[in-house]
C-alpha cells in the first residue's frame, strides 16, 4: 500500500509536470487496477528471488538473479536524465492581415483579425494587440488568459470580450493619445519616446489621467469551436471613427497586428506589476510590430516531454519481461505508465515473479518527493547483476496517450562477450515504443493524451500490439530519443 500511496502521488505530479509550459494539469491520474493474462513461459522468467518495490534512489540495491555466476556480481547504477527543451507555449503565431484585405495593417473600425488554433483542456488563449494612435498601450487577457474548455472539460464558444483589458506596457512615457509627439501616428521613426522604465500594469493602475474608450467600446473578442481541438478566433474592431475623444477632437482608435499563443502556465507574456521582459511586448505596445514577440513565440512553441516514474527489471539474457514486440500489452501494469505514468501495478506484479530483481524509480534526484523528471532532471536506480543478465525498464514519454521508453523486449546485456560489465552512455539502446492499448493523438493537445483526459485510462482503443513508435503510421512528429532522454550505467 504504501508503495502504491508513492506512485499515485508521483503520478499527479505528472500531470503537473507536463502542463508547466505548457499544459496545466489537473492531478487527477491515479493508480488504476489493471488486468489481463500474464505472458508464457519464457516470455517472463521463472524460479528466483522476488524483486522490490517501492522508493529507489541512488544508493539503494535488488540483488541479482538468473546470473551464471553470484560470485562474479557487480553493482551497476543507471542514471536517466531528462535532457528535452522547455516549450514554453503548445503554439503560437502572428495576425496582421484584416479579413478581406491584401496585405497586413491595422485592423480600423469594421475590420477583424481572424486566426485558427488547436488547444487541449488544459491549455488557454492569449494574445497582445495595441491601442493604436497611443504611446505604449496594448489589448491582451490578465494573467490567467481565455479558457477554450468549460470545467467539464467541453470546448466553450462565444464571446469573451469580457476577459481582454487595457495594459501600460511601461516601456514609453504616456501622452495624450492621437495627440503627443510621440503617440504612435505622431512619432518619427518607430521606438522614440521618453523611456517610462515601469511595470505592465492596467491602464486604470497609472496614474495617467488621459481619456480611453473602454475594452468593449473598440473591440469585441470571440471563441468559436470548430470540431475536435480546432477553434477560430476573432478580432474585431468595433469602435467608431470618433470613438478617441482628445483636445484636438475625436479620431478612430484601430487595433494594430498582433501576435498570440496557446498556453498552460500562468503569464505567458508578460507579468502584470513587472516590467516589460523585452521579448517583443513593446514592440507591439509602440509601434504595433508583432514580428519580435512572434519570432520569440514560435522559437519557444512546441511541447515539453517530461518522463515519469517506471520500473526496472534485471532478468536472464533472452526472456522478456516487461512486452514482446508485436505481441499484445501482458495486462501486468506497462499500460498504466505508459497511458497515465502510473508504475505501481507493474511494480508489484514484477515483485512477484520469480528470478527477477526489480523496483519502482519515481524519486527524481534530489527532490524530497517523488514524480515525474522535467528537463534538466534525472532519476537514479542501483541493482547488482552477474554475467548473462539484462536489464529492461519503462517510463513514459509524457504528454502522448500510450509512449513509453525502454530497450529491446529482451532488455540490455548487462556484460559483453568477454563477460565485462557495461558502463557509459547507453541512450543508443533506448526506444520510443507504442504500448498499443489507446489511439494516438497529437501530443500535449489530444483529448486523451495524459495531460488533458479527465480521467485515468480513457481513450479510444489503440493498435493492439507492443511496437516502436516509428512503426506506428500516426502522423504526428516525435522527437528522437537523445533529445529526450540520456541513459547512463556505471559500474563499481
Amino acid at each position: 500500500m504504501r508503495a502504491l500511496a508513492i506512485a499515485l502521488f508521483a503520478t499527479t505530479a505528472l500531470l503537473g509536470a507536463c502542463s508547466d509550459d505548457d499544459d496545466d494539469g489537473s492531478g487527477n491520474n491515479g493508480g488504476t487496477s489493471g488486468g489481463g493474462s500474464s505472458p508464457t513461459a519464457g516470455q517472463k522468467a521463472d524460479g528466483g528471488a522476488a524483486g522490490q518495490m517501492g522508493n529507489n534512489e541512488a544508493g539503494e540495491t535488488a540483488a541479482g538473479a538468473g546470473g551464471t555466476n553470484g560470485a562474479a556480481a557487480r553493482k551497476f547504477t543507471v542514471t536517466l536524465e531528462n535532457v528535452a527543451p522547455v516549450k514554453l507555449f503548445t503554439s503560437s503565431g502572428v495576425f496582421n492581415t484584416p479579413t478581406g484585405d491584401a496585405a497586413p495593417g491595422p485592423a480600423t473600425p469594421g475590420k477583424s483579425y481572424e486566426f485558427t488554433i488547436h488547444a487541449g483542456r488544459k491549455q488557454k488563449l492569449s494574445f497582445a494587440t495595441m491601442l493604436a494612435a497611443t504611446n505604449d498601450l496594448f489589448y491582451a487577457p490578465n494573467g490567467d488568459g481565455i479558457a477554450l474548455y468549460d470545467e467539464d472539460g467541453e470546448p466553450l464558444s462565444g464571446d469573451v470580450t469580457d476577459q481582454v483589458y487595457l495594459w501600460d506596457a511601461g516601456t514609453e512615457v504616456n501622452e495624450e493619445p492621437k495627440v503627443g509627439p510621440n503617440t504612435v501616428s505622431k512619432q518619427a521613426a518607430p521606438n522614440t519616446g521618453p523611456v517610462e522604465g515601469g511595470n505592465v500594469q492596467l491602464i486604470e493602475d497609472t496614474e495617467d489621467t488621459f481619456e480611453y474608450p473602454a475594452v468593449s467600446e473598440v473591440l469585441s473578442v470571440e471563441v468559436m469551436h470548430v470540431s475536435g481541438t480546432e477553434f477560430k478566433v476573432m478580432i474585431s474592431n468595433v469602435s467608431t471613427d470618433t470613438a478617441l475623444h482628445t483636445s484636438d477632437g475625436d479620431f478612430a482608435a484601430p487595433i494594430s497586428p498582433g501576435t498570440w499563443v496557446v498556453h498552460g502556465g500562468a503569464n505567458p507574456l508578460f507579468t502584470p506589476g513587472m516590467p516589460d521582459r523585452s521579448q517583443g511586448i513593446e514592440s507591439i505596445a509602440e509601434d504595433g510590430n508583432p514580428s519580435t514577440l512572434g519570432a520569440f513565440a514560435a522559437a519557444t512553441s512546441g511541447v515539453t516531454f517530461p518522463a515519469s516514474p517506471g520500473v526496472w527489471a534485471v532478468h536472464a539474457a533472452g526472456e522478456m519481461p516487461l512486452f514482446v514486440n508485436g505481441d499484445a500489452d501482458f495486462g501486468d501494469g506497462l499500460e498504466h505508465i505508459a497511458e497515465d505514468g502510473n508504475p505501481a501495478l507493474l511494480g508489484e506484479e514484477l515483485a512477484t515473479v520469480d528470478a527477477l530483481s526489480a523496483a519502482v524509480f519515481n524519486m527524481p534526484v534530489g527532490s524530497a518527493t517523488p514524480g515525474p523528471i522535467t528537463p534538466g532532471k534525472k532519476y537514479q536506480f542501483s541493482f547488482e547483476a552477474a554475467p548473462g543478465q539484462s536489464l529492461s525498464f519503462a517510463t513514459m514519454l509524457a504528454a502522448t496517450n500510450d509512449v513509453f521508453f525502454g530497450p529491446a523486449d529482451v532488455g540490455i546485456p548487462l556484460f559483453d562477450e568477454d563477460g565485462e560489465p557495461i558502463d557509459g552512455d547507453i541512450t543508443g539502446e533506448v526506444l520510443l515504443w507504442d504500448t498499443g492499448t489507446e489511439a494516438n493523438e497529437e501530443p500535449a493537445i489530444g483529448p486523451n493524451t495524459v495531460t488533458n483526459q479527465p480521467a485515468p485510462d480513457t481513450g479510444e482503443a489503440g493498435e493492439g500490439k507492443v511496437q516502436p513508435l516509428s512503426e506506428v503510421d500516426d502522423s504526428y512528429s516525435y522527437p528522437a530519443v537523445d533529445e529526450l532522454l540520456k541513459v547512463t550505467i556505471s559500474v563499481e
